[in-house]
């Protein structure tokens, strides 16, 4: 299955600024690592990036897959690079492992449509920002689970 998310998106649809987190959560930051551990993440370059600057490594006991359309781009050996999300998509389904899409603008764009599962973190505020999650009809899912606290709710939804 291909799983939108986790993914933090403000009210204001907001999910990054200059290529990082416009907020800090904690229990958000725990949350990922929690649902991701073990598991395929497909991101975009910039995606990628922003966690090598932050972590100076990729996200650990998780296979880091990374869609690029540069042809020279260079990565640790143990990460993945594709240069088209469809292959890569292709590719990391013969392994029948659930696929995690965690960014990001242009990437959640693309695969959305073939997401049968999202994890979001709904940000109670608006933030500024330059990229934006895409506009999403919430009729076509049905919200499985919810739990609330305090700026921000982790909702899992379903279609």
């Amino acid at each position: 299955m291909i799983i939108l998310g986790p993914v933090a998106v403000a009210n204001n649809s907001v999910i990054g600024k200059n290529n990082d987190l416009p907020w800090y959560f904690p229990e958000d930051l725990m949350h990922f690592k929690k649902i991701t551990f073990g598991q395929v993440l497909l991101m975009g370059r910039n995606t990628f990036e922003s966690i090598m600057k932050r972590l100076g490594k990729p996200l650990q006991n998780r296979k880091n897959v990374v869609i690029t359309r540069q042809l020279d781009y260079k990565a640790p050996k143990e990460v993945l690079i594709f240069h088209d999300v469809l292959l890569a998509i292709q590719s990391l389904s013969q392994a029948q492992q659930d696929i995690y899409v965690i960014g990001g603008e242009q990437i959640f764009r693309q695969l959305l449509p073939f997401c049968g599962l999202a994890y979001i973190t709904h940000i109670h505020d608006n933030y500024e920002g330059d990229a934006f999650f895409p506009k999403i009809n919430w009729h076509d899912w049905e919200k499985i689970a919810e739990e609330k606290y305090d700026g921000f709710s982790f909702v899992t939804y379903a279609r």
